[in-house]
């Protein structure tokens, strides 16, 4: 019922009365550029200031008894919704780049991405350190290979990953390992698990009326 009346809303500016969790998970949209493209698009919730706002609580949830020193968010989407999740905590924000944009002595790990493609992640050295705890935050985790790149950037230098958070995780081989290893939060409800790891939201139907 609830998921009902979420797939209605598709104004991208509309707030709900029912604002349950996931509530704005209806705003993201489909891929209409075809495969070479991830299948959808979570940027578009971020438009809207109470979705951005509640799945950034939403994330936080299940971490509200756990000391967290610094978030750490990943290139680049990871990077609004890490920064969200920062304010929101009242702690600040560090960025995990893409190997070559940073101009300080970094640290970097290898990694094979969502397409396949081999990269490297990269990390400021001087940040995180032994003690430090700190919650790592993507947008989408699909196959968790970014993620546990980043993962293994954290701990080489010695900080402590508290959680992983990300609006959705898919229950592929990486996302399972993120999920056996590590505390973790997501913003998709039971309900619409299967949905998510089908590549395909029944609220896509409302993006062609």
């Amino acid at each position: 019922m609830n998921h009902s009346r979420a797939v209605l809303q598709m104004d991208v500016f509309a707030v709900p009365g029912d604002r349950h969790k996931g509530w704005y998970l209806s705003l993201m949209a489909p891929n209409t550029k075809g495969p070479e493209f991830a299948w959808l698009d979570p940027s578009r919730l971020y438009c809207n200031s109470q979705a951005l706002a509640d799945c950034a609580k939403d994330l936080l949830s299940p971490f509200q008894s756990d000391n967290i020193d610094l978030v750490v968010g990943i290139d680049a989407m990871g990077f609004i919704l890490g920064a969200s999740v920062a304010t929101t905590l009242g702690k600040g924000f560090l960025a995990v780049r893409k190997a070559g944009h940073l101009c300080v002595a970094t640290q970097g790990q290898n990694y094979t991405d969502y397409t396949g493609k081999e990269k490297t992640m990269e990390v400021r050295l001087d940040v995180l350190r032994p003690g430090l705890r700190v919650l790592l935050v993507d947008q989408w985790i699909e196959t968790g290979g970014t993620m546990k790149a980043t993962i293994q950037l954290v701990e080489k230098l010695g900080a402590t990953v508290v959680g992983v958070a990300a609006v959705a995780i898919e229950n592929t081989e990486g996302g399972r390992w993120i999920k056996e290893n590590y505390k973790f939060s997501h913003c998709i409800p039971e309900e619409l698990q299967s949905q998510i790891d089908g590549k395909y939201l029944e609220s896509f139907k409302s993006f062609n009326n």
